[in-house]
């Protein structure tokens, strides 16, 4: 039977000890329970008084607590200071361990906590926290040691315990990262559909026009809408709209838009009166450099449309007796832009059958392929005029399926939204 001596055998313990520290924190997925098992950990295998935590936040430069113990094993408040000052920062920026026998005589040594707690720092070890690729996640701090200074031993039983802590809090930290990722990414999906379920699920059925909408967003959810609503008096109102950007922010502010068009078309408002409290009740809630550019309009069977355009455009109206397109004109500012707003009287004007609604947000226009051709008004007009037989549907699509052609292989970076009213031949 083989006898060690006191010395190896106290190695040997600590090694099973450490062992066991490292089972423990593989198998803990909690980050303040690890935290907690680390600095248990120090203050068991180095027989001392105090221990902590500090964790590095790369995006601020600091160093801050979340778990230490105090001598009677309760827990203190957050410490966070610059992850340049002090001994636990100086450790963290040169990954160099430091054994302090007697704190108070180093002149690095900052005695404020001591001074605010009650606690007395007699001596002090320091180690950096490091992950697989060597960079500092953190700093372990361990305090008093019972009944001397930390020795040559105790450094390298911190140091193996740092590493395996270092490693650990990095899975963990990517744990808790890709967990806020999953929880951002249900909540966009959940607002996604939501913003789906706004827009019209079929097109509109008017007499004497054929009628079709379409969306795109560029991320889960969108800046652009559109809406068809049938109106008290017969029409039916027609909206397009673009916030500026596109992702979660413009979809709220286009939620909001919607609802305040919805309400003031169906109080029997005149078209330049509801535009104009859409304007004002916007301008209210609207964030600094926000706005909303909105097509407002009124189709009635008889062909006639009228419109407010609040700098959505172009406006385009394809005349089918003579092969032309005409640009409609936009009346003013955006919504949202600025409380006072005055418009231009609504502008009216009256489809001849066969001819052609086409509203656009600047998605279209504006998208790029590889070598940065925008795709432009051009091929807009062309593509309109080559489907000019087709159904409203079929020109929604072979609009959508040309953008998608062209930009091949470049991300989509606006969102898309069209619209197409068709006056009825025959």
């Amino acid at each position: 039977m083989t006898h060690l001596s006191p010395a190896a055998a106290g190695r040997v313990a600590a090694l099973e000890k450490l062992l066991e520290v490292a089972r423990r924190l593989g198998a803990t997925v909690d980050l303040d329970a690890m935290l907690s098992a680390i600095v248990d950990a120090a203050t068991s295998l180095l027989d001392s008084e105090r221990a902590t935590v500090f964790l590095y936040d790369a995006a601020s430069d600091e160093l801050y607590s979340r778990v230490a113990t105090g001598i009677q094993g309760s827990p203190i408040s957050e410490i966070r200071f610059p992850a340049g000052k002090g001994i636990a920062g100086e450790v963290a920026r040169t990954g160099q361990l430091v054994n302090l026998p007697d704190a108070y005589a180093d002149s690095r040594f900052n005695p404020d906590f001591d001074k605010s707690s009650g606690f007395r720092t007699r001596s002090m070890l320091t180690v950096r926290l490091a992950d697989h690729d060597n960079a500092t996640v953190g700093v372990l701090q361990v305090l008093n040691k019972r009944p001397s200074p930390f020795d040559s031993r105790d450094e390298e039983i911190a140091g193996f315990l740092g590493s395996q802590a270092g490693v650990a809090i990095q899975r963990q930290q990517l744990l808790g990262h890709y967990a806020k990722k999953q929880k951002i990414e249900r909540d966009l999906s959940i607002a996604c559909s939501i913003q789906k379920n706004l827009l019209p699920h079929d097109n509109p059925i008017f007499a004497g026009f054929d009628i079709a909408g379409w969306n795109r967003p560029a991320d889960e959810t969108g800046g652009d809408f559109y809406d068809f609503l049938q109106l008290d008096n017969g029409a039916l109102a027609v909206l397009v709209a673009d916030a500026t950007g596109h992702g979660i922010g413009p979809a709220l502010i286009m939620t909001e838009a919607r609802a305040l068009c919805r309400a003031t078309l169906l109080g029997g408002q005149s078209l330049e009166r509801a535009v104009d409290d859409v304007q004002r009740l916007l301008s209210l809630d609207m964030p600094e450099g926000r706005f909303v550019t909105a097509f407002v309009g009124m189709l009635h069977s008889s062909g006639e449309l009228e419109f407010l355009s609040a700098g959505q455009g172009p406006i385009l109206l394809y005349h089918r007796a003579d092969d032309h397109f005409e640009e409609l004109p936009t009346q003013g500012l955006p919504l949202g832009l600025m409380p006072e707003v005055d418009y231009d009287p609504a502008v009216r004007v009256t489809l001849e059958e066969g001819d052609m609604l086409v509203l656009l947000t600047d998605g279209f226009y504006e998208c790029e392929r590889a070598d940065g051709t925008a795709f432009g008004s051009e091929r807009v007009e062309a593509l309109i005029r080559g489907l000019r037989d087709s159904s409203a549907e079929e020109i929604v699509q072979g609009l959508a399926d040309e953008v998608a052609l062209f930009t091949r292989g470049v991300p989509q970076m606006d969102d898309l939204t069209a619209v197409i009213c068709t006056r009825r031949t025959g």
